[in-house]
């Protein structure tokens, strides 16, 4: 294992519980606040000035992608000065250069551009302008667009009470669509939206995941837990590896001792190896110092609260951790 890096192993036959839901469903409105810290001296009254604030990036500060739904309000909360009254917004998509639709005013709150996609955010004052670039916006593809048992052509299967249109209100809100140019975006400090595709073969781009906000922030703020208890100056040497993350409903239902309300479907839970006392293995040990690091995390963060599970593949364990709102721990 290399520092913060991941090894993707293939899924056994055993129960692999690891989910990045994105329940990261809409926020809704954006925090305008006095850019602090800028150099007042390099502004002159009435020009633009903005940064994304510290709770842009989650509690962990860790978070590296913001989420919404077509269409809706979003949660991105920035640091604005200029004449607020005044600046518009636009959003322009990942690889162009070119906002997308009208400029809105921004103090009426931000609203999600209506196509899936990344996006950064631009604002615009008296021919002044300014790209927001950290983070990006992923506008989801909704889960009610899903036909059947699948998604654009690509394969999920059902979750609970869709056959009979009943809604389940775990089931994720939307999915991130990811193709091939995507799959080395970050979601936050140490994830990237590749950990978190489905291992179910399928060769058909782009594909979806749904992806948690909630887990991202509980996992980094998990790992810099554990690094901050051996003393060494570097603290992303913590070392890792993912075994499962998000699972359609279709692939999770075909593997074996995987229980069938996995919350590996709902996008809020991650199965994971870490070398906690780095001593270069992963054993009993290092699941120890893992299930005090969350213990901690959910003590600080009772909105993180969720389950812990310790499962041992190939003779070596692994922890589950999810956010799904209940404090459950249990032995696989």
């Amino acid at each position: 294992m290399t520092p913060y890096t991941k090894r993707r192993r293939s899924e056994g036959s055993r129960r692999i519980t690891l989910v990045v839901s994105v329940m990261a469903a809409v926020g809704y409105l954006a925090f305008l606040r006095p850019a602090e810290g800028l150099d007042a001296r390099a502004i002159n009254r009435g020009s633009l000035a903005a940064r994304p604030a510290a709770d842009a990036f989650g509690r962990s500060g860790q978070l590296r992608m913001r989420f919404a739904l077509p269409g809706l309000p979003v949660e991105y909360p920035i640091e604005v000065q200029g004449g607020l009254d005044e600046v518009r917004y636009s959003w322009i998509a990942r690889g162009d250069s070119v906002p997308t639709g009208q400029p809105r005013p921004l103090v009426d709150g931000l609203v999600a551009p209506e196509a899936p996609g990344f996006y950064n955010l631009q604002l615009t004052l008296a021919g002044e302008r300014r790209i927001v670039r950290d983070p990006p916006l992923a506008v989801l593809v909704p889960r009610s667009e899903k036909k059947g048992s699948s998604l654009n052509g690509y394969q999920m299967g059902f979750y609970k009470g869709e056959r009979a249109r009943r809604s389940d209100p775990e089931a994720p809100v939307g999915f991130v669509e990811i193709d091939t140019a995507d799959l080395d975006l970050p979601v936050s400090a140490h994830l990237r939206l590749a950990d978190f595709l489905t291992r179910d073969r399928q060769n058909i781009w782009p594909r979806y995941a749904a992806v948690d906000p909630r887990l991202l922030d509980k996992i980094e703020l998990v790992l810099a837990e554990i690094g901050t208890w051996t003393g060494s100056p570097d603290p992303d040497s913590v070392r890792f590896d993912i075994h499962s993350s998000f699972r359609t409903p279709e692939h999770n239902r075909l593997i074996r001792s995987a229980a069938r309300d996995s919350r590996h479907q709902f996008g809020d839970a991650i199965d994971l190896a870490v070398d906690a006392n780095r001593d270069g293995r992963v054993n009993s040990k290092d699941t120890k110092l893992v299930s005090m690091a969350v213990d901690i995390v959910e003590r600080l963060h009772p909105d993180l609260v969720g389950g812990m599970g310790i499962y041992l593949m190939r003779n070596q364990p692994y922890v589950h951790i999810d956010a799904r709102g209940i404090k459950v721990r249990w032995r696989g």
